[in-house]
Formats: structure tokens, sequence, C-alpha cells
């Protein structure tokens, strides 16, 4: 229910407002940033869609939230590490479970 929770307040803001918060800028250098889906797979938008979203929305919220505590550049480093991994542990989460309903993430071969 929670999760529904944040959906719903995510799409009560506008999207350039949502993503205006995450300090992107304030990466710490050689940091790498994972890959955020802004499209579902297959186009399907489903509860696992909604509940990655809301996945990436508490993350960001997390993300914010430590840095404003961060006292020193370990801190720093931490809440960036921290959120690289709830990001990509909710992507894989997602493929998962689009994975079990017979949806597959596109592949593309150049060559042969």
């Amino acid at each position: 229910m929670k999760k529904w929770t944040i959906f719903a307040a995510l799409t009560a803001l506008p999207a350039s407002a949502a993503m205006a918060a995450i300090p992107y800028g304030a990466m710490p250098p050689g940091f790498d940033r994972p890959e955020i889906r802004t499209a579902p797979i297959a186009g399907v938008y489903n509860q696992y869609w909604y509940n990655y979203k809301a996945d990436i929305l508490e993350a960001e919220k997390e993300l914010v939230s430590d840095l404003r505590h961060a006292t020193d550049r370990e801190d720093r480093w931490d809440a960036w590490d921290e959120w690289s991994t709830e990001v990509i542990d909710a992507d894989k989460d997602y493929v998962k479970e689009m994975r079990k309903k017979g949806y597959r993430t596109g592949r593309v071969t150049v060559g042969g």
C-alpha cells in the first residue's frame, strides 16, 4: 500500500519538479550513475512498473535526505553508493517480475 501512496504523490507532481530535487551535479567524480528506466518493458504499464517507479522515488528521496545530513566526503559518497545500489536492485526486481510474466527486455545485436 505504501508504494501506491508514493506513486500517487509522484503523479501529482510535474515530472520536472520531482526530478529537480536530485542533485546529479553533486555526484562524486568517477561515480557511475546507473540508468533509470524512462519507459516500461514492452510498453506494459502494470503494478511492477509502478512499484519500480515508487522504488526509484523512494531511493531519490533518501538520497536527498542523506546528502542533506552528510558531514564529510565519505558520507556523501556513501549516500550516492546506497542510492546506486537501490536503483540497481529496483531494476533487477522489475526485470525479474516482467520475465515471470513473459516479457523480455530488448537486446540489439550489431554484426553477425
